[in-house]
């Protein structure tokens, strides 16, 4: 009954919340965009998440010649062993020849002195490196013997009996990009039948170990973010080669063949490194086709043999490791970290909207710091190359049809958390109730992004509108309660700080403002043109800014500079920005996935905010990358920018217009706006200047 109640109460609190918005929104943006974003919302909701592609699996046909990809100057040797099972081998090559990976390579197969036909078949292959030993070494002497000969600056070792799937390898090798400090890293592992073999593997104190996953669903979400690992299985690994060289290759006192896999794991830490499971990296592995199941007879019984000389080897790092041998969680997996729940509206989109961008680096920061993060959005909804990018960071994101609704998700994982932040007031308003029952020990921290109350009052000013007044004093009534059941409230400047001084003195307030990474500088002056205006239209104050430059200032600078040319984007542009493309000398793009060249190649980014709250992401994200801004008294409120110095700031349309000509036409004042601005966001608004609110707020 108890949970019945939870349940109901909080999707009683969410349908009252989103109603709220739903009128709001419609007093604002107007009846049919409000509709038509909230058809978006639930269909969202509604959509099955996405069927994983089929895997390849081979036609079973005869040998006959083929070619494999091959490279004169690879990136990567990719090494396979082979002894017999010719089917398999050519299976394996024909994987790779149907799906050539996107980087150069040289296959390798050093055949052990296989009794079959493969001396016969495999040489027929072109473009393959085969090698063939003398006398019958085993599968280390194999594999060991293709990395002496290999050329790139990554050797990969694929096992035989394995069918890598489109993607594979770029993914494998982006482990080492994304996570610099990675020193190994492995697939995961799937059965022909499309269940999980392997997402890494745990390591016991006694030596023996745990293969995490074992026959699951492969994507279930404790099984699909990048994660250190104890070891993983060497059927489908990557190591950089000069790293496997100062390494010795694998310990030959392993040979013939097991355990030299979680050998190089221990010895890649020992060194230094770090040991990854990369899910995005999916490998059909036909395990024991090729040495077999049976522990106890033929090259397999060797497995029980190594399992004593690898904990003889080991002896002093196995003491570090769990005694008991349990089945593994994200909790226990986790356990030596501050583990850090982060749960949002919706499933950050750093390309789109600012919020998410801040979103997405803080928890960045909150890794660098040691941190594990789990993100889980209130929609719990997948949501296609945002939530596997999330993943990819490492972090463990929850998502349908794995969990049903947050209350569940609570229930089950609420107390394994140290903090827990909650992004928005009407997320919050919601969880906090199931927050404290399920997670108690957990310190609340609320994420206000902005403060909505202050924006709405400022809208409903602007447009004299009595309702949307009194709409931001509920507003404001319901996010001071939020803040008052929380334990630290987050807000992005000064302004707010003193504005909840001002109405809430018991609250404590932190502020995380945005976060950025600081870009290139990109064109030079006179190589730029143009003006810049990013910003959602999702959002009513960029749908107000936009509208009135082009009405009220567009048309006076046209006057001065008749070439000048503005370019509109943002997602989801209304009717009333799109009918702007018939104006002269304007674009109107909607989303654009890539701005980088927008950024380094216009001369003058806009921010003619009329109304609105917060730090404007619009503003650092060009002054990120050397791209000066002219803005509006409340769009450069609380960012630390000096007017005439870091930025042009003017509120009346005259005033904005010569801003925008001066601006364009002065070279010198170009370049100290550009170079004031990459500094600011640099002391203001990078990791590196939020390190010690983080540090003090999440540990």
């Amino acid at each position: 009954m108890s949970m019945l109640l939870d349940d109901a109460r909080f999707l009683f609190t969410r349908a009252t919340s989103t109603l709220r918005r739903m009128v709001a929104s419609a007093r604002t943006r107007g009846l049919a965009p409000t509709a038509h974003r909230a058809w978006q919302r639930l269909a969202g909701q509604l959509r099955r998440p996405l069927a994983a592609a089929p895997l390849w699996l081979p036609a079973c046909e005869p040998f006959a010649p083929f070619a494999v990809p091959c490279s004169e100057a690879p990136r990567a040797s990719i090494v396979i062993p082979v002894y017999g099972q010719l089917q398999m081998t050519v299976d394996c090559l024909r994987a790779l020849a149907a799906h050539p990976p996107g980087l150069a390579v040289e296959i390798i197969v050093v055949d052990d002195g296989s009794p079959d036909a493969s001396g016969q078949c495999l040489p027929q292959v072109q473009g393959l490196r085969y090698h063939r030993r003398a006398t019958n070494g085993g599968f280390i002497a194999a594999c060991n013997d293709g990395a002496a000969l290999a050329r790139g600056d990554y050797v990969v070792f694929l096992n035989n009996d394995t069918l890598p799937q489109p993607g594979w390898l770029e993914a494998l090798l982006a482990t080492f990009t994304s996570h610099p400090q990675t020193g190994l890293a492995g697939a995961r592992l799937v059965y022909p039948d499309g269940r999980l073999q392997e997402a890494g593997a745990v390591v016991f104190a006694d030596g023996s170990a745990w293969n995490y996953g074992r026959f699951d669903a492969p994507h279930d979400p404790r099984y699909s973010y990048v994660r250190q690992a104890d070891y993983v299985s060497g059927a489908a690994i990557a190591v950089p080669r000069a790293l496997f060289e100062r390494l010795g290759g694998f310990d030959a006192r392993y040979a013939p063949a097991y355990y030299e896999d979680t050998d190089l794991a221990f010895a890649v830490r020992a060194a230094g490194y770090q040991v990854r499971y990369q899910p995005g990296s999916v490998v059909v592995h036909r395990e024991g086709a090729t040495a077999g199941t049976d522990e106890n007879t033929g090259i397999k019984a060797c497995q029980l043999r190594n399992a004593g000389v690898f904990a003889d080897k080991w002896r002093a790092a196995l003491a570090r490791q769990p005694a008991q041998r349990r089945p593994p969680s994200p909790a226990s997996l986790h356990a030596g970290q501050r583990q850090v729940l982060v749960i949002d509206a919706l499933t950050p989109r750093p390309d789109r909207d600012s919020a998410s961008l801040r979103l997405v680096n803080l928890i960045a920061l909150l890794q660098q710091e040691g941190a594990h993060v789990c993100f889980i959005a209130a929609d719990a909804g997948l949501v296609p190359g945002y939530t596997p990018a999330l993943q990819g960071m490492g972090v463990e994101v929850w998502h349908a049809p794995f969990v049903k609704g947050l209350p569940q998700f609570l229930r089950q994982h609420g107390g394994r958390f140290a903090r827990v932040l909650v992004c928005r007031h009407y997320v919050a308003d919601a969880l906090l109730p199931l927050l404290r029952k399920h997670a108690p020990q957990a310190r609340v921290i609320f994420d206000t992004v902005d403060l909505h109350y202050l924006r709405e009052r400022r809208g409903a000013q602007t447009l004299g509108d009595p309702v949307l007044l009194r709409q931001s004093q509920a507003t404001q009534a319901l996010e001071l309660a939020v803040m008052h059941a929380a334990d630290t409230t987050l807000v992005v400047s000064t302004v707010e700080r003193e504005e909840l001084a001002r109405q809430a003195p018991a609250v404590h307030v932190e502020i995380l403002s945005n976060l950025h990474q600081p870009g290139g500088a990109g064109a030079a002056f006179q190589a730029r043109r143009d003006l810049l205006f990013v910003g959602g239209f999702h959002h009513p104050p960029n749908v107000d800014a936009v509208v009135w430059f082009a009405h009220a200032i567009f048309p006076l600078v046209r006057a001065q500079l008749p070439q000048v040319q503005l370019h509109i984007v943002g997602i989801a542009p209304p009717p009333p920005i799109q009918a702007l493309a018939s104006q002269p000398g304007i674009l109107v793009h909607g989303h654009v996935p890539d701005l980088l060249p927008l950024l380094e190649g216009s001369r003058i980014a806009l921010a003619p905010l009329r109304y609105g709250a917060g730090v404007k992401g619009k503003i650092n994200q060009a002054m990120a990358h050397g791209l000066p801004v002219v803005a509006t008294t409340v769009a450069v409120e609380g960012m630390h920018l000096r007017d005439g110095l870091d930025v042009l700031v003017a509120d009346t349309p005259q005033a904005f217009a010569a801003a925008v000509v001066r601006l364009h036409g002065d070279a010198r004042l170009w370049q100290q706006l550009a170079a004031n601005g990459i500094d600011n966001v640099q002391r203001h608004f990078s990791l590196d200047a939020a390190r010690a609110t983080v540090r003090r707020v999440f540990f």
